[in-house]
């Protein structure tokens, strides 16, 4: 019996052993499982910061590019203005032009006119018998002309875009 004791109390430590070990080997399975889990928390820690500061990073350059649109915007918009008042100004100039080069070629016609048909003397004076001088008929006084004395009527106003 000593030895089927014996042999029990040898099977128990074994047994004892066994367990020790395998209850060791647990606790060591669940510290290595727990470092993981603490592992992962913490990697997925760093990632939520990592995505978070991108997306911070991403709002503060929206952000800054709607600024620069918006004072892209304004630069524009102040061009374009300034490029229609321009436009205005060369229409009126051009209008002024064209009724100074009519008024131009008026004259033109009437000292050719007058050259044509009045005889001159040899110092360029004209010679004119029976032409009364006075400012109601006479053409060779350029302010009793009816169309000299108009005004230039043009403004920016008038042409609309």
């Amino acid at each position: 019996m000593a030895s089927s004791s014996g042999n029990s109390n040898s099977s128990g430590s074994t047994l004892l052993q066994n367990s020790g070990s395998e209850e060791d080997m647990h606790q060591l399975v669940d510290q290595r499982k727990r470092k993981r889990m603490e592992s992962n928390r913490e990697s997925a820690r760093r990632s939520r910061m990592r995505k978070q500061k991108h997306l911070d990073d991403l709002v503060a350059q929206v952000t800054q590019l709607r600024k620069e649109n918006n004072q892209i915007l304004t630069n524009i918009n102040f061009t374009t203005q300034h490029y229609l008042n321009i436009e205005a100004e060369n229409s009126v100039l051009r209008a002024q032009m064209m009724e100074l080069s009519h008024r131009l070629d008026s004259l033109t016609e009437i000292l050719n006119y007058l050259n044509a048909t009045i005889p001159t003397t040899s110092n360029g004076v004209y010679e004119i018998e029976g032409f009364e001088t006075s400012s109601d008929h006479s053409f060779t006084n350029p302010f009793t002309m009816p169309y000299l004395n108009q005004p230039i009527i043009a403004s920016a106003d008038i042409f609309q875009y």
